[in-house]
């Protein structure tokens, strides 16, 4: 699943973000979610999310 609509995205999943500063060469994070930062109900980027460990970017895969 894409990170690209926010009724997908729920505390407590475990997803792939691309960080602000790794958005050019494509590199990504894992974690949980913690907090979603979105508000609208899509975005073409991905929905921007918080993880665990305090890491903002916006979601690319949904892992579970």
């Amino acid at each position: 699943m894409n990170g690209q609509t926010r009724k997908d995205i729920k505390p407590g999943l475990e997803v792939e973000i691309v960080q602000k500063q790794d958005q050019r060469s494509g590199r990504r994070t894992r974690g949980i979610v913690k907090d979603i930062l979105t508000n609208s109900i899509t975005h073409p980027h991905g929905i921007k999310v918080r993880l665990q460990t305090g890491e903002v970017g916006r979601v690319q895969t949904i892992i579970g």
